[in-house]
């Protein structure tokens, strides 16, 4: 017994800690494969706001697996994500006050130890922040990522 007192406080820490980064609405998904039992294969279309740069929105698309265990929530999806995040309003925030390597936003791709973050890098060379989608899991993680760059403009976006 002692072991499952183990597993679920380090789940339970495992989704306290991911909870701080903003949270996305999903727009859509479309069917990738047909699956006979469960849910279908698809990729989904979310959209979240950096939480501390108002005036900036991505967009991730991400697989996520059907069949029986995919419509318990008990698959694991695929590290296959794509990326793009751009100016939809005016930036008051001044990058300098930022942290580097911010995680923006995080999502479960597994039950327990499997997620995908998107992280905020600062590049204040060139007044742009550049967005870097990543897929990590608490042994091994993914060399698949995503990137994505917005330059902030003085006016808003054009």
């Amino acid at each position: 017994m002692p072991n499952i007192k183990r597993l679920a406080t380090a789940a339970a820490l495992l989704v306290a800690a991911s909870v701080s980064a903003a949270s996305a609405d999903d727009l859509s998904c479309v069917n990738t494969s047909f699956r006979v039992l469960g849910a279908d294969d698809k990729v989904c279309v979310s959209v979240f706001d950096d939480p501390k740069v108002p005036g900036v929105s991505c967009y991730i698309s991400q697989a996520r697996t059907g069949g029986v265990k995919g419509s318990f929530g008990l698959a694991e999806d695929p590290s296959r994500f794509a990326l793009s995040c751009q100016q939809v309003g005016p930036v008051t925030v001044d990058l300098k006050t930022l942290k580097d390597k911010e995680d923006v936003y995080s999502e479960h791709t597994s039950i327990f130890f499997k997620h995908t973050k998107v992280y905020r890098v600062l590049d204040l060379k060139h007044n742009t922040l550049v967005y870097m989608a990543i897929s990590d899991k608490i042994i091994d993680g993914s060399p698949q990522n995503a990137l994505s760059s917005v330059t902030i403009a003085p006016s808003g976006p054009h």
